[in-house]
C-alpha cells in the first residue's frame, strides 16, 4: 500500500543509492534544491504532501533508473532494503547545502516557519564533513563586521533549524521583523530569551518569544 512515507523513504533510499543527498538528487533531476527537504513534505496546513509526477519522472530520468526500480523501492525490497529508512527520518544531509547571505535571510520567502531552507534564490556551498542527522541544515555568509572579532565578513555559518538549543550556544536568530543575527543565547524563558552579541561594539539583545520568527543553532563556521 502507498503512503507518503514510503514513496519520500524510497526517494531517499534511490538518492543514497546513487550517493546523493536528497538536495543533490533533486539537482541532478532539474529541481530546486529543497524540493526534497523535510519542510517541503508537509503543507502549510500540516498535512502531509507527495512529490509530484512531473518531479518523479525527471528523478527517474537523471538518474537512468526505470519505474519498477524505483516502486521495488516504495515496497522495500530493492538494493538496499536490508537496512530500509525508518519511516519518518531522513539520511544525513551531507555535500552541497543551501547558501545565502546575512542581508538576504531577512527577506521573506527563503525560510519556513521552522527556519528550514524553502523557496527559490539560494546558491549552493560544500560543506566539508557531515554536519547532522537531521535534514534542513542550511549556510549563511557573514556580511560585515557586526559580527568581529569572531567572525569575520564572508565567513560561512552552518545553521540547524529545529535542534535542541541550550543556554551559551552560539545561535542565529530572525525576528517576525527580519532582522537576521548572531548571537550567543545567554538565557531563555517560557516567555523571552535574552542573546549576547559576539561584537562588544554592538548591544545584548532580548526579545519576547512571539517576536522571533525562528532561532537556530550554528553548528560549523569556516575561519
Amino acid at each position: 500500500m502507498l503512503s507518503h512515507e514510503r514513496i519520500w523513504s524510497a526517494l531517499d533510499a534511490l538518492a543514497e543509492r546513487h550517493g546523493l543527498t536528497a538536495s543533490g538528487l533533486a539537482r541532478r533531476a532539474g529541481l530546486d534544491p529543497t524540493s526534497f527537504n523535510k519542510s517541503k513534505r508537509r503543507g502549510a496546513d500540516g498535512r502531509d504532501r507527495w512529490p509530484s509526477t512531473e518531479s518523479l519522472s525527471k528523478v527517474l530520468g537523471a538518474t537512468g533508473s526505470s519505474l519498477d526500480e524505483f516502486m521495488s523501492l516504495v515496497a522495500g525490497t530493492g538494493s538496499g532494503a536490508d537496512n530500509p529508512i525508518p519511516e519518518g527520518t531522513f539520511p544525513p544531509q551531507t555535500g552541497s547545502i543551501p547558501l545565502l547571505g546575512f542581508a538576504q535571510a531577512g527577506s521573506g520567502g527563503f525560510f519556513d516557519d521552522g527556519g528550514f531552507p524553502a523557496g527559490q534564490g539560494w546558491d549552493v556551498v560544500d560543506f566539508p564533513t557531515q554536519p547532522s542527522e537531521r535534514p534542513g541544515v542550511s549556510a549563511l555568509e557573514v556580511q560585515g563586521d557586526s559580527m568581529m572579532p569572531l567572525y569575520r565578513d564572508g565567513d560561512i555559518l552552518i545553521v540547524e533549524p529545529g535542534g535542541q538549543i541550550r543556554r551559551g550556544d552560539r545561535v542565529v536568530v530572525r525576528s517576525c521583523e527580519g532582522e537576521v543575527m548572531a548571537k550567543i543565547l545567554t538565557r531563555q524563558s517560557a516567555r523571552s530569551v535574552e542573546l549576547m552579541s559576539l561584537n562588544p561594539d554592538h548591544p545584548n539583545r532580548s526579545f519576547e518569544l512571539s517576536e522571533i520568527d525562528w532561532m537556530a543553532r550554528i553548528i560549523w563556521a569556516s575561519q
